[in-house]
């Protein structure tokens, strides 16, 4: 005979299936922090999308060990280390076929915390008319915690670099922790969007900024990860230093 609480599970399965927010995390070796995120993301109807660039070490049975569990838990696995961007740009590519209305971008590195995300989405709820909001470490509120000076000083110049050229109008425009309005999405030329590392956030913001978007940031705190060996390198600072001093003075629009 049917129970009401069998009703409720039906109605419990039917929320998580169809969850109205994506979570996309890019992985590339991060078996010590990537089961301590999800679970923390767990308890929140948040739907997850991996997309992994052929993790060496237990990545994925850490991730599927999760209590993130059933069809709420999304892979895209890759062979090879293909980069940042082309995660993102795989992971946007696979959310825009399903029925989502916000996606948002984290680190899987514990460096983007759980409690800023609910924040920027009560920020969200309260102000629906803007398409994208901004983790930001820089504007008043937000902080960096464990940086050297040194990194501190890089990241703060490249992003005062990055407005001077393009005039992008946000004071954190490298910041990787985001939320777009799937409408957003679905404007931007996200596959024409080919930087990867460093770069990425930046030309993202750009191509935001080119197709009208409404953008606002959101103070957070941002963590040094504790486990595993950070991406950022000065040569991938310097890179995406190249290609925006090109669009400011070769390819101004």
């Amino acid at each position: 005979m049917f129970q009401p609480n069998d009703f409720k599970k039906l109605l419990d399965k039917r929320i998580l299936v169809h969850n109205s927010k994506l979570v996309i995390i890019p992985t590339f070796n991060e078996e010590q922090s990537i089961g301590v995120l999800l679970n923390q993301l767990a308890p929140y109807p948040f739907d997850i999308l991996i997309v992994d660039d052929g993790s060496g070490d237990l990545t994925i049975e850490r991730a599927k060990a999760s209590q993130v569990t059933g069809e709420r838990l999304n892979f895209l696995l890759r062979r090879e280390k293909l980069g940042l961007g082309n995660a993102y740009r795989a992971g946007y590519a696979w959310a825009l076929k399903q029925n989502y209305q916000r996606v948002i971008q984290m680190d899987a590195d514990g460096s983007h915390q759980v409690s800023d995300l609910l924040t920027m989405l009560e920020y969200s709820n309260s102000h629906p008319e803007i398409e994208l909001i901004i983790g930001s470490r820089w504007v008043k509120g937000g902080k960096v915690i464990n940086w050297n000076k040194g990194r501190e000083l890089l990241s703060r110049f490249a992003n005062r670099y990055t407005q001077a050229l393009i005039k992008l109008n946000v004071k954190d425009s490298t910041a990787g922790f985001r939320i777009y309005k799937v409408s957003l999405l679905s404007r931007m030329d996200i596959q024409g969007v080919r930087s990867d590392g460093y770069c990425y956030q930046i030309e993202m913001t750009r191509e935001a900024r080119d197709v009208g978007a409404s953008v606002a940031e959101v103070p957070i705190t941002f963590k040094e990860r504790e486990f595993g060996t950070s991406k950022m390198s000065f040569k991938i600072a310097i890179e995406a230093m190249a290609r925006v001093t090109f669009w400011g003075f070769f390819k101004a629009k």
